[in-house]
Parts: structure tokens; sequence; C-alpha cells
């Protein structure tokens, strides 16, 4: 979710659109790879901006900050990990009084694990100021918590359609004092039909607002949206492009009914340690999960119609490294940030060019290198074409028998999670957890891996080899001087 700290690829180029009857001039864009010294921000955001090691700004950064800190209305098109979320934050936070304590800014993003990266990066970025208060409102956690946090006021509010609806509804959320309405990931609240629920909060907004919207694509409700409550919004769109040497395509040419069991081929073959493989549809899906699980490959599924806790385990086990494969629709993929993912494989090709290039440039970030395999049948060949013409390349073929295994076995993850009954409501907190681990038990850091901890539950990645030890262990011990209950996730 946060900025990358690394050069703009020449690959991309930025277009300005202004919309409405304004014909003031455009504010100019900053250039891509510019220091955020050139924008009107204050010293100690600058400072911490710099502590942070945010050193230049992306693409968009640079294309929609100038005309956002000027107070326009934006509409902005951009990938997930463009550096979208400090592109607002920033504007945000300039916009911000933080002695007047009252809600002046909301942001309203389609899921719970968007809203809660999306609190975490306001946070970082807001540290130059003292005593900006967060506050994050979203299904699937109780009313009562928010209810007594909201009593105690926030200057910023990061939350879900539903849930600020309901605080509307009550009442405990008031929005008189608002400058600021954010739009996260528009598309995907469409997508998820939270057209009316968006227009219904953004008319108890005051008018004299300033709307920011962010999307990585431009469907046809996007407009209509805009033309119910922006006030003659900028268009900026970053085209979606990769710098070509940084991630390596290959595409295969496969029977429809060949193409579960190619997908096996490809992991056996390349043995990416961490795989997102990206299905047009729910049922495909679940049958590639189950098809990968049933040959010893640890993989989960991702989709739309997921309950939260179980969304949320998925999540975290292929985030921490104990989950190899990944495999999910491109709606319930969206938001998702995973460091370090060594290959994308496209199971179906997708009718949307602009999809096809958002899936792959989740792999080979931050200067790394990355591989997306795409496999294709004689009746997609037509989305191929449409996919070249957007990259401005042809794609690069190979045969499918030239995957041969290249390991012993099918790839295991390195870690197992244990899942503990209790999280944050319980007070418990990651160190509190290593602490238990390796303080009170004897186990090393180097063999624990990444915590989470959620409102009730704590997931703790471990070394593979000692997963069920250290369950069992815990299960008996104590951790904050409490017992607590202990199990393995697996497959």
């Amino acid at each position: 979710m946060g900025i990358r700290n690394h050069k703009a690829t020449p690959a991309r180029r930025i277009v300005w659109n202004h919309r409405g009857m304004n014909k003031s001039p455009r504010p100019p864009a900053a250039a891509a790879g510019a220091s955020f010294s050139t924008l009107p921000l204050s010293p100690p955001t600058l400072a911490n901006l710099k502590q942070l090691g945010y050193l230049e700004m992306t693409p968009i950064q640079a294309a929609s900050l100038p005309a956002a800190l000027l107070g326009k209305d934006i509409i902005a098109q951009a990938k997930t990990g463009s550096g979208k979320t400090a592109a607002f934050a920033l504007a945000l936070l300039a916009n911000l009084n933080a002695r007047r304590f009252a809600v002046q800014t909301l942001v309203l993003c389609p899921t719970r694990e968007l809203a809660d990266q999306v609190t975490t990066e306001i946070r970082r970025l807001a540290r130059a100021e003292d005593n900006i208060k967060v506050v994050t409102l979203c299904g699937g956690v109780p009313l009562r918590g928010q209810l007594a946090t909201l009593e105690h006021g926030a200057h910023i509010v990061v939350g879900t359609p539903g849930r600020v609806m309901d605080h509307l509804a009550r009442e405990s959320l008031k929005l008189d004092a608002l400058n600021t309405l954010v739009l996260d990931e528009a598309d995907r609240m469409l997508d998820m039909g939270f057209f009316e629920d968006i227009v219904t909060v953004a008319r108890q907004c005051p008018k004299t607002r300033q709307t920011l919207l962010f999307s990585a694509t431009y469907p046809e409700g996007i407009a209509k949206l805009s033309a119910q409550f922006m006030r003659e919004p900028l268009t900026v769109k970053v085209e979606a492009q990769h710098a070509g040497g940084q991630i390596g395509q290959r595409w295969y040419e496969v029977r429809d009914s060949d193409r579960l069991p190619t997908v096996s081929l490809l992991l056996n073959h390349f043995r990416p340690a961490s795989t997102l493989a990206f299905c047009n549809t729910k049922v495909r899906c679940r049958d590639l999960a189950a098809a990968l699980r049933s040959q010893g490959f640890s993989a989960l599924a991702l989709f739309g119609e997921l309950e939260q806790r179980e969304r949320d385990q998925v999540l975290v086990r292929f985030a921490n490294r104990s989950c190899s494969v990944l495999v999910a629709t491109d709606v319930a993929a969206r938001g998702l940030d995973i460091a370090n993912l060594a290959a994308v494989i496209n199971v179906d090709v997708t009718p949307d060019p602009e999809v096809h290039i958002h899936r792959i440039g989740r792999t080979g970030r931050a200067g790394e290198a990355g591989l997306a395999l795409s496999l294709a049948s004689m009746n997609e060949m037509g989305y191929v074409g449409r996919i070249e013409q957007l990259q401005g390349r042809e794609s690069e073929w190979h045969k499918v028998d030239e995957l041969t295994p290249t390991g012993t076995g099918p790839l295991v993850p390195p870690r197992v999670t244990l899942h503990i009954q209790g999280g944050r409501k319980e007070k418990i907190r990651p160190g509190d957890v290593l602490g238990a681990l390796t303080a009170d038990l004897g186990y090393t850091r180097e063999q624990i891996g990444k915590i989470d901890v959620n409102e009730f539950s704590t997931y703790v990645a471990v070394d593979r080899g000692i997963a069920s030890e250290a369950a069992s262990r815990l299960n008996v011990g104590r951790i904050k001087g409490k017992s607590v209950k202990v199990r393995q996730l697996d497959d």
C-alpha cells in the first residue's frame, strides 16, 4: 500500500483531462520521480517522509498531488501498489486542522482489509502532527467498541460503506465538519453493489468539501458517481505499464480441458515460493485449489462469497508464507498488497487488458524480478491481442511440453500458521506472543515468522518443523499470564 522507493519507469505515461465547465488552467503535474520537497508540504511532513524512506514521488503521486493540495476534486486511475494511498493521504492531512477535534476526513473502502491498510498508512504519514486520531469503522466487528471510540472523537474515519451508514443512522458519526471525502478503489465498491450507499453517504457530507476518487479501472459507474457529487473533477490516469525487464512474461496455449493440469506443470517447473493464480470465476477458483491440494500443494482459494473470518485466515496464511498458492478472482484480490510475490499465473485470460496489467503488476515490485505465466485457449486469442496492443509488444509463446519437474515433490511452504483464540480485545500484542514462544518456550527468533493480531484472534507463523510441538506447548502454557486455545491451520 505504501510508496515504492525506486525510480519511475519510462514505460508509464501520465494523461490529464479536465472535466466540467471550469476554464481555469489545470495545475501542472510534478515530474514522476521528483522529490516531495517540490510540493507545498510542511517541514515536519517532509522530514517524516524522509525518515520513512519516501524519497521520490511515484507517477500517480506526481500527477495528482499538486492539484489535490490546491483543493481540486480528482478522479485518479492507478493500479494497486502504485502509491495511491499516500497520494490522497498527504492531501487530506494537509487539509486537516489538528486542533479541531471533529471528523474532517472520511475515506470509504470496499473491504475491511483495505480499510485496515489505509488506516495504517495514514497513521504513518501523520506522525509529523501531534495527536491525529484515525478511526476504522468496518463490518465484522462489534458496534459497541466503535461507538465508544467515536464518543472520544476522531479527525479521520476510514470505513466500509455499510458500517459508515449504520453509524450515520445512529448519529454516532457526524460529518458537519468534513472537508475531504475519499473513495478508494471506487470500481471495486461498484462491483460489490455499493453505488447507492456511496451516494447516500456523500449526500450527508458538506457540499463544499473536496472529493478524491481513486480507481484501478474506469467503468461506466465512475462517470455516473462523479456526475452526482463531484465538482468539476480533474481526471488523472497513469497508464498501466511495467518496465520490460522487471516481469518475465510467458504464454502457453492450452485446450480448456488441460488448463488446470497445466497449472501444476508450471508450479513444478518454475517452483515459485509464492504464487497468485487468477481465475475469471469462483467455480474455477474452487476447482483449481481443490485439484492442487489433491496433488500435495498448499493452495487456498479467495473469492467474494467467503465469510470475513475465512477471508482473514486465507490472507494471513498467504502473506506469512504458510501457503504457497493463492487462487483468486479479480474482485476478491483487489486491494491485496503481498510483498515479494514470486509469480502470477493467469489461469484464464481476462477480457479487460487493463485488468491483465494489474494482475501481473503484483509481481516484480520494488526492483525485484517477477514471473507472469499466462494460459490461453484458441477462443481467448482475441483477448490476448488486446493485451498486446496495450503493452505495445508481442506475446512470448512457449510450449507446454517444455515444462518438466525441476524438484522433488510438490512445493511445501516453509511456515505453518498457528491460530490463537484471543486478540486485541484481550490486549494481546505481537510482543506477548513472541515472548511466549522464545523466552518461555525456548524457540529462536528465526523460527518465528509474521504475527498478526486481530480483534478476537491472533495468527503466528512458525517453522514447519516445530509447528505441532509449538501448538501443543502453547496450549498448556500461557500468553500474558492467561491460558489460551491454540490450533494449527492446515489445508
